[in-house]
């Protein structure tokens, strides 16, 4: 077979660092872009924020060649500190007086942590060690609900033989941590959390044995809100009488350890603001949520004295440009999208949700001459704040259903329909899916059952035999 050469001319989408980074920064959220800016800050020295003071250092390099202001003021600072350490120092020594007072302030549930919480109160009980180490076992087998997790059986097995510890000792040891505050902690299931409760109450307490009988065996029923089976099985007629056991078990508190987690609070900031204007709803970005970004002068000024352009100052230094490029360029586009998402949705601002019009991700991508993927990048985990509340840029897309009219109504104004519809009940006659159909229909909207049910789910509206109340 004879060998032989062919050159071949074909073209091809090669995604080049630079592009790549800017699809990447257009995808993450705002609380994403500060983090991949501070990492960003962290590994390349020709990039600094620009609402920080230029770098002291360099202005006084500049202006005292030999650098003696620089090592004087680095002088001044160490004794400023340490004069601080002094003062903080006399400072806690004449506060040592109110340490015993401090001690007795009441702890933060949250800062403390259900466990710490019950070993405190477990080492001011006597007890021997060895129930001690039993109790506390149990204490670290708890989530943060206050449950137990897995059966005594199960703890029972892998626990050493040679310890021999017997099932009704580690149920002993569960009842004394089922004991300790808050009521309800160490139960295997809800059942037994609420009847922890009820139990940790005077016995006197209204309805409290009627209560514990639901507990105990028709816990399912009051969740499915069958309260006419629950009062024939306990024999009650009085519906007052049956409120009031409802509302004896639903002031219980099924997740006892949650009040002792930590839970770190998240805010979004949003990414445009939309307002309006001489008539007009106008979106603008926000400026808080916009980084500062600029090219280290010191650096700059190394680089270009070096005249190298090989240096590795100088990758950094194109980094730094594409770093500031593409963040600008990802602004922008933000603020297309939403500006036209705004513009085609401006009777959702005037009117509220029952005013939302179909919209889909081609339609916007059209209107700013972008491809649809991009679309759906920006308008994932980006937010828009508006006189009628904050919304992420997907809230505004929405399917489209036929009207009798021969024109279309949005997915999300259906489903505010649906909701006055279901807020306007009468609670002792709640609307079915195809009554709700049946009204919708009236109204112009051709909707199906099934379709107002998946809705009715997305709005986290019960059925209608679980929403009636007596």
């Amino acid at each position: 077979m004879k060998q032989s050469l062919q050159l071949r001319l074909n073209q091809h989408l090669a995604l080049t660092p630079q592009l790549q980074q800017s699809i990447r920064l257009l995808q993450l959220s705002t609380l994403e872009l500060n983090q991949e800016i501070s990492q960003m800050l962290e590994e390349n020295p020709m990039l600094e924020r620009a609402d920080m003071p230029p770098d002291q250092d360099f202005q006084d390099s500049r202006q005292e060649k030999e650098g003696e202001t620089v090592q004087s003021q680095e002088r001044e600072e160490v004794y400023e500190e340490m004069a601080w350490g002094d003062r903080h120092q006399a400072s806690a020594q004449a506060s040592g007086d109110d340490d015993d007072d401090r001690a007795f302030q009441q702890a933060d549930p949250a800062s403390e942590g259900l466990h710490q919480h019950l070993r405190s109160q477990l080492s001011l009980m006597p007890m021997t060690l060895r129930d001690q180490q039993l109790v506390n076992m149990l204490v670290e087998a708890l989530n943060e609900d206050g449950y137990l997790e897995g059966a005594l059986d199960e703890w029972l097995e892998l626990l050493p033989e040679e310890l021999e510890v017997d099932a009704s000792e580690l149920n002993a040891a569960l009842k004394l941590l089922q004991s300790l505050d808050p009521a309800g902690v160490g139960a295997r299931d809800l059942s037994e959390c609420l009847l922890l409760q009820l139990n940790a109450m005077p016995p006197d307490t209204p309805f409290i044995d009627a209560a514990r009988q639901v507990v105990q065996a028709h816990l399912g029923l009051l969740g499915a809100r069958e309260y006419g089976k629950i009062k024939r099985l306990l024999g009650m007629d009085s519906d007052r009488d049956f409120t009031a056991v409802r509302q004896l078990i639903t002031s219980l508190d099924p997740r006892p350890g949650a009040r002792f987690a930590s839970v770190e609070a998240h805010y979004v900031v949003p990414d445009v603001l939309v307002r309006k204007l001489k008539g007009e709803w106008v979106a603008s970005l926000n400026p808080e949520a916009m980084p500062k970004l600029r090219i280290n002068e010191m650096y700059a000024s190394i680089l270009r004295q070096q005249r190298d352009s090989g240096a590795p100052l100088a990758g950094q230094l194109q980094e730094a440009r594409w770093m500031i490029k593409n963040i600008q360029q990802r602004f922008q586009t933000i603020h297309r999208v939403a500006q036209a998402i705004v513009t085609r949705q401006r009777l959702f601002f005037e009117h509220g949700e029952v005013a939302m019009r179909p919209l889909t991700l081609r339609e916007i991508a059209d209107s700013v001459e972008l491809h649809e993927s991009t679309i759906s990048r920006v308008t994932t985990q980006k937010y828009m704040m508006t006189p009628r509340g904050l919304f992420e840029f997907k809230y505004f897309f929405g399917s489209a259903l036929n009207t009798d009219a021969g024109g279309a109504a949005s997915s999300t104004a259906i489903k505010a329909v649906i909701r006055q519809m279901v807020d306007a009940e009468e609670p002792s006659r709640p609307l079915s899916d195809n009554a709700l159909s049946d009204m919708l229909g009236k109204q112009g909207f051709v909707v199906a059952r099934r379709t107002v049910a998946k809705y009715r789910e997305q709005l986290h509206i019960p059925p209608a035999n679980q929403r009636k109340s007596y």
